[in-house]
């Protein structure tokens, strides 16, 4: 059962603002309850193909204790929700890394996990564009501190800008959730906004604003 209180505060406009651009659901909740715990980052090191190789990625950002800190500064944060229009077949998405990049793959697997990737994927950079909006909606409604995290590794450049280590896009790039700790699994079922493994149909993507 969901354990986050509704949340009644002059912060149900941000959530209406989500709604009219595009979210599926969006939910005001207290920053208590976002969830933060330091085995989540370790999943893009073991894990994740895009490591080290983004400025906004770990190891280049907050670790889970230091973001912990930060949180507390904030009372509040927003958790939006969207529909993606790539579809899972259950025998791919279950392997979706193994499918995509393993060479000994089978071919038509590997075909099909690199489709639903490049459709996922493609949405990034509208779910952004939203969390982008409603950070600036919240700023300029007095939450001067706004920040969005994002759902996956930027795509904003082919090839980061690792070299010179200073981002190209300082104004649009946002960092996952995920690389600062932030186990969205057990943050959005507390919100009563469950995601559910394995996927099936089509994925719910979610992403965070802290708000003050």
């Amino acid at each position: 059962m969901p354990q986050t209180k509704e949340i009644t505060t002059d912060f149900e406009w941000i959530r209406y603002a989500a709604l009219d651009l595009g979210a599926t659901d969006a939910k005001v909740i207290p920053t208590a309850e976002v969830v933060v715990e330091n085995r989540v980052p370790l999943l893009c090191r073991s894990g994740c193909v895009t490591y080290g190789t983004r400025l906004t990625c770990p190891p280049r950002v907050p670790t889970p204790d230091e973001f912990r800190r930060i949180l507390s500064e904030y009372s509040y944060a927003l958790l939006v929700q969207f529909t993606s229009d790539a579809r899972a077949d259950p025998d791919i998405i279950c392997s979706l890394c193994r499918n995509i990049f393993d060479p000994e793959a089978d071919p038509e697997q590997k075909q099909k996990a690199s489709e639903f990737m490049d459709k996922y994927t493609g949405g990034n950079t509208g779910r952004l564009d939203i969390m982008l909006e409603l950070e600036k909606k919240a700023f300029n409604g007095g939450c001067t501190f706004a920040l969005a995290f994002v759902n996956g590794s930027c795509r904003l450049c082919k090839t980061c800008n690792l070299k010179e280590g200073t981002c190209l896009h300082p104004t649009r790039a946002r960092i996952p959730e995920h690389a600062v700790g932030i186990n969205m699994v057990k943050t959005a079922e507390k919100a009563g906004m469950p995601i559910h493994f394995p996927v099936t149909g089509s994925p719910r993507p979610m992403a965070i604003l802290l708000l003050t």
